[in-house]
């Protein structure tokens, strides 16, 4: 895999939108805790899709355009909006049959470092294939991407702009694909004021976030899955909710562990994206400390890493308020005018 570093010229030119991954600074922090989170500086595209502004820019068009549903009446912001932490405030998202989904919809948010393995319970494995399933699973999008050629091929700005990102190739299932999966590619948290405090601004977040912190990595034991500068070891684990869907298991079925085990998600922007749990089942982030604190249902399938906790009602508050601090400041998304 290939990494390239963006400068912010190549990122206005793909999105009208401007973001930076971390400021640089002279001296690095020498405190081997605090590293382990540092955001990392370039984003990773794979040798087999490399980036392009021009390939970003099409995949958010197609990203934003409705032509992509069955129906017309939905794309894939209808389930990860931008303006709630690239999901959306419900329980669970509604597909195209205006039902409600299985599952809620999780967040678009730096799948650049998915590890090959996306979607609550991993089925896909890279970001071309995930862009793949919502569009042509029947319950969400509904269309098949043999119709949806057809479609942009119509299109007489579509046609030549994929003729010009994709030289000789032109529309077909894979290109869109390719597209789409490059955009969310650019799709990443914003610096927060926890980055601040991890290069070395010792005022960005409060004494209560810094004891939060100190306690997610210690006896909260919260660091055990979500780990590094995106907060998510990206394996899949049974948290012991009260559910019927046995998520990861469907691919593992003589795996015990992998019975009710889902992907670990991500905490960046986690203050903008209530519900939460793979189900949306819990309200709110006190809710969700909650869950831990008491260890889950005890089954055979359960993580090893889920274990009762022992937190006075002050320090779950710390965490909680360390947590807030992993989210920084919306970014704005302006809307792409769509070929015709």
């Amino acid at each position: 895999m290939r990494r390239t570093t963006f400068l912010l010229t190549a990122i206005a030119a793909a999105t009208p939108f401007v973001f930076s991954l971390a400021p640089s600074y002279a001296q690095s922090d020498s405190q081997a805790l605090k590293a382990a989170y540092r955001r990392p500086a370039e984003i990773p595209f794979p040798s087999e899709n490399p980036y392009t502004p021009e390939k970003a820019a099409l995949g958010k068009a197609l990203y934003f355009d409705p032509r992509l549903s069955g129906a017309q009446n939905m794309n894939c912001a209808t389930c990860h909006n931008p303006s709630f932490g690239w999901e959306v405030p419900v329980k669970t998202a509604v597909g195209a049959q205006n039902k409600p989904l299985g599952r809620q919809a999780p967040a678009v948010l730096n799948l650049a470092w998915g590890s090959h393995a996306y979607f609550w319970d991993g089925r896909a494995k890279s970001l071309e294939e995930q862009a793949k399933g919502p569009i042509e699973a029947p319950v969400e999008m509904n269309l098949p991407l043999s119709e949806a050629v057809v479609r942009l091929k119509a299109v007489p700005d579509y046609k030549t702009w994929f003729e010009k990102v994709f030289p000789g190739g032109g529309v077909t299932p894979d290109t869109i694909v390719k597209a789409i999966a490059t955009y969310e590619r650019t799709i990443v948290s914003s610096y927060a004021p926890f980055d601040a405090w991890i290069d070395g601004n010792e005022n960005a977040i409060s004494e209560s976030a810094k004891r939060g912190f100190a306690l997610f990595n210690g006896a909260a034991k919260c660091a055990g899955c979500h780990t590094g500068w995106n907060f998510t070891d990206n394996k899949f684990h049974d948290i012991g909710t009260t559910t019927k869907d046995i998520g990861r298991g469907k691919l593992e079925p003589n795996n015990i562990k992998a019975q009710f085990a889902f992907k670990t998600p991500t905490l960046r922007d986690v203050a903008q994206r209530a519900p939460y749990m793979f189900d949306g089942s819990l309200a709110t982030l006190e809710e969700v400390m909650y869950h831990y604190v008491g260890g889950g249902i005890e089954r055979p399938s359960r993580s090893d890493k889920m274990q009762p906790l022992d937190l006075t009602p002050e320090q779950i508050a710390d965490i909680i308020e360390f947590m807030k601090s992993l989210t920084g400041s919306k970014q704005v998304v302006t809307l792409p005018v769509l070929p015709n």
